[in-house]
C-alpha cells in the first residue's frame, strides 16, 4: 500500500436541545459556529428540533425543522464565501415562514458541483487491483436503508452524492462548505458539513439509529451515528439523547443507553476489498467523538447546587456531577475523555432569559436542578481539543456546547497536497485545556 503521514484537520462539534422549537428565519448561528475561526469539518447536532409528543413519536416526522435549521447552518457557513450575499438573508431561509419546504430538495441545495458521488470505497487501488476478482460489492439488503447512505434518498433526500442544483443566495462553485449528510430520528438531527475541496476525500459515508426511548426501542430517545472515512483515517460522530430525569438511579438508566448503543449500532458492509474493511462498530473507528444531551444530573439538591453556583465554585460542582462520578466508577465511558468544563450549567433556563427556570414564582413548576447536561466527549488517539465553551443563545431552555479539536488524519503520500485548513495554530490563552476529563 502507499506510505502515509499524519496531517492536522481542524474539527468543530456543537450539541444543542432546542426544546422543540422550530428556529425563525431571523436566528444567526454565526457565534455559536464561531465562522470567524474557520474549521475543515463542521458537526452540529441537535435534540428536541420537534416537540416530543405522541404525533412525532409515533405517526409521522414532521421534517420541516430540520429544513429550518440546514437553511441557518448554510446561511452562516456560506455566507461569508460570497461578498454579494454577506449581510442578506438567504431566499431559501427568508422562504421557510411561507411555505413547508421538500427536505429532499433542501439537502440537495447545500451540497457543491462536484458532480460525482462521494465514493463508497476507496481503498488502495492496488488492493482492488490485486484482488478484482474476489471483490463484489452487492447492492445493500432491503432491511439496511437506514444506515446506507445511498438508500436514503427515497426517504428524506439526504444521499451521499453532491447535487449540481443550489438555489441559495452563493452559486455551487462560490460555497465554502459542502453538506455531507444529515439524518433525523425524531427529534435528534445530526448534520456534517465538509470544506469543498475536501469533500473528494470523504468515503463508506453510513448511517446507524438506534432508539432508546418508549418502550426501549423508540426515536424520543437514543442515538444517530455517522460513520466515515476522512482520506486514510475512519471517523463516528454519535450524535445522542439520552434517558431524561433527576430522582436517585435515574443515572443508571442514562448508563444502560449508553451500552446498548454501542452494543445495537451496526454500520453496514460496504468496502471493496476482502483484506480492509470500514469499521462496523462505533468503537473499531480510529476517532470517535460523542456529542448530545446527555441528561447526567448533578447530585445535590437545588439550594446546595444555586448555592455553588452564585460562589462560581464550579470544581466542587462538577465533583458532583452524575457522568464524572459513574465514569471514575467504571460503569460508563471507560477510556473516553473530556476537556476541562470552565463554564456553567447548561440547563434549565427558562425560555429567552439568563435566569434558571424555577428561580421565580412563575418558572416554579418547571424548576430543575441546574446540570451539565450537554456534552462532548471523545475516544482514540490523534485528537486534541482546543477549546470546550458554551454559547450563550437565550433560544432555548438548554445553551449549546461547543468544542473545536485538531485531528490527526492519514493522508497518502501520493494524495498529500498543500494543508487547506487555514486554521491559525495560535489558540487565546483560554482556550488551552491542558486537562482533560479522564
Amino acid at each position: 500500500m502507499p506510505s502515509s503521514q499524519a496531517q492536522s484537520f481542524r474539527v468543530f462539534v456543537a450539541t444543542w436541545n432546542v426544546g422543540g422549537k422550530s428556529p425563525h428565519s431571523d436566528l444567526n448561528l454565526d457565534d455559536i459556529l464561531q465562522v470567524h475561526d474557520e474549521s475543515d469539518i463542521y458537526v452540529l447536532g441537535f435534540q428536541e428540533i420537534v416537540p416530543l409528543n405522541a404525533g412525532n413519536v409515533l405517526v409521522a416526522e414532521d421534517n420541516e425543522p430540520a429544513a429550518k435549521w440546514l437553511a441557518l447552518i448554510n446561511q452562516s457557513l456560506n455566507r461569508s464565501y460570497s461578498v454579494a450575499s454577506r449581510g442578506s438573508k438567504s431566499p431559501l431561509c427568508s422562504s421557510l415562514r411561507f411555505q413547508k419546504p421538500s427536505l429532499k430538495k433542501v439537502c440537495k441545495s447545500f451540497r457543491t458541483e462536484s458532480g460525482r458521488r462521494l465514493k463508497t470505497c476507496n481503498c488502495s487501488p492496488i488492493l482492488e487491483r490485486k484482488y478484482s476478482k474476489d471483490c463484489c460489492v452487492c447492492p445493500p439488503p432491503a432491511n439496511m436503508t437506514e444506515d446506507y447512505c445511498s438508500s436514503e434518498e427515497d426517504e428524506d433526500g439526504l444521499s451521499n452524492y453532491v447535487s449540481t442544483e443550489i438555489s441559495s443566495p452563493a452559486s455551487a462553485n462560490q460555497m465554502k462548505y459542502s453538506l455531507i449528510t444529515g439524518k433525523q430520528m425524531v427529534g435528534i438531527f445530526v448534520t456534517v458539513w465538509v470544506r469543498k475541496e475536501l469533500v473528494q476525500h470523504v468515503s463508506h459515508l453510513r448511517i446507524s439509529n438506534v432508539g432508546r426511548g418508549i418502550l426501549g426501542c423508540l426515536g424520543n430517545k437514543g442515538c444517530i451515528s455517522v460513520s466515515m472515512s476522512f482520506h486514510q483515517t475512519s471517523f463516528c460522530f454519535v450524535c445522542s439523547h439520552l434517558a431524561s430525569g433527576e430522582k436517585e438511579g435515574d443515572e443508571l438508566r442514562r448508563n444502560l443507553d449508553v451500552i446498548e448503543i454501542l452494543k445495537n449500532t451496526q454500520f453496514s458492509r460496504i468496502c471493496k476489498s476482502p483484506y480492509i474493511r470500514a469499521p462496523e462498530k462505533i468503537m473499531d473507528h480510529d476517532r470517535v467523538i460523542w456529542l448530545g444531551d446527555l441528561n447526567y444530573r448533578i447530585a445535590l439538591s437545588y439550594s446546595e447546587t444555586r448555592k455553588l453556583l452564585e460562589q462560581y465554585n464550579w470544581d466542587a460542582l462538577f465533583d458532583k456531577d452524575q457522568l464524572k462520578i459513574e465514569r471514575e466508577a467504571g460503569r460508563v465511558f471507560g477510556g473516553w475523555k473530556e476537556g476541562k468544563i470552565y463554564f456553567a450549567p447548561t440547563y434549565k433556563y427558562s425560555y429567552n432569559s439568563d435566569i434558571y427556570a424555577g428561580e421565580t414564582i412563575e418558572t416554579q413548576k418547571k424548576r430543575r436542578t441546574p446540570a451539565w447536561c450537554d456534552r462532548i466527549l471523545w475516544h482514540g488517539g490523534g485528537i486534541h481539543q482546543l477549546s470546550y465553551v458554551r454559547g450563550e443563545s437565550r433560544f432555548s431552555d438548554h445553551r449549546p456546547v461547543c468544542a473545536t479539536f485538531i485531528v490527526d488524519v492519514q493522508v497518502s503520500n501520493g494524495g498529500l497536497r498543500k494543508a487547506l485548513s487555514g486554521f491559525n495554530m495560535k489558540v487565546a490563552s483560554e482556550e488551552h485545556l491542558p486537562l482533560t476529563r479522564k
